[in-house]
């Protein structure tokens, strides 16, 4: 009898163990789609496009009870990774290229208003006069154009434990093919200082870090200087940085570029195909903006 008991106990204990589970752990939990985010979406840093165009979803799609959280690149990443350890819901800001895609399985969700625009391009942006005073570092940037995959291997790297500045030393060194379209009769310079400024992202700290090496390589003398969104687009303008490869266009910096339109040169794309909007694990059974309202 008294094993009757204790088996009996402990089975009601593991039954009431799993039923406090269902009802507050990850994809089990209950409520509505917007009780289980705690009417959060989780952002990065406040001066983002990204974070203003998820301010106007919030308000387009009629998410009046939700609050965007900024924070950071990191600490986004950070709360994705714990709520998908956990199978809990989480909606963040995202965008591409980022390894968190290729990291875990997740998915945009639908846009049917076109809030978040279509398809981006990053661009390279120099200061006034940089043609003259630093001719070989102008031709490399102007020149400079890869793929997402190209990107996505160095924050890869990064993202797995390796300094930014190792990650992209080997990429340049195992991609000779693709770095010498940039310096193809590009003549050796002797030391000459060079600053590049750059948004603490991790597609732009693979970006940069790469850039910044191959300069190197020719002979420049190169600083790398990590900007808020605001600070980063003054930093060309004012003369303070030479050149950015991290202008989100025509969506993402677009107010950037109006403030500082005719004080800096854009010297073209350097990737195609960059998107952002808001992005979910793969598990949450949500596939629409539209599906937060649940």
């Amino acid at each position: 009898m008294k094993k009757l008991s204790l088996v009996a106990a402990l089975s009601l204990a593991l039954f009431a163990a799993g039923c406090s589970s269902d009802e507050t752990g990850g994809e089990a939990g209950t409520g509505s789609i917007g009780e289980q985010l705690d009417f959060t979406i989780t952002g990065i840093d406040a001066g983002a496009g990204i974070m203003a165009a998820a301010e106007e979803a919030i308000e387009q799609y009629g998410l009046d009870e939700y609050t965007l959280q900024p924070s950071s690149d990191a600490a986004m990443t950070s709360a994705l990774d714990n709520a998908i350890r956990n199978e809990e819901a989480i909606v963040v800001t995202g965008w591409t290229p980022h390894w968190k895609f290729a990291k875990y399985d997740v998915k945009y969700l639908e846009d049917p208003k076109g809030v978040f625009g279509e398809a981006e391009q990053i661009h390279t942006f120099a200061r006034i006069g940089l043609d003259t005073d630093l001719p070989e570092a102008y031709e490399i940037l102007s020149n400079f154009h890869w793929e997402q995959e190209h990107m996505g291997a160095i924050m890869i790297e990064v993202n797995e434990g390796k300094a930014p500045e190792i990650a992209a030393a080997e990429w340049v060194e195992n991609n000779q093919d693709i770095v010498s379209t940039w310096t193809d009769g590009i003549q050796p310079v002797d030391g000459d200082s060079i600053t590049l400024s750059f948004v603490a992202w991790d597609s732009e700290i693979a970006s940069t870090h790469m850039i910044g090496k191959v300069l190197e390589d020719v002979g420049y003398d190169v600083t790398l200087t990590p900007l808020e969104p605001g600070p980063l687009w003054a930093s060309i303008a004012t003369g303070a940085a030479d050149a950015m490869v991290s202008a989100w266009l025509p969506g993402t910096h677009a107010a950037y570029l109006e403030d500082y339109e005719g004080e800096i040169v854009d010297l073209g794309v350097n990737l195609e195909g960059a998107k952002i909007g808001l992005v979910v694990p793969a598990y949450m059974d949500i596939d629409s903006i539209e599906d937060l309202l649940e």
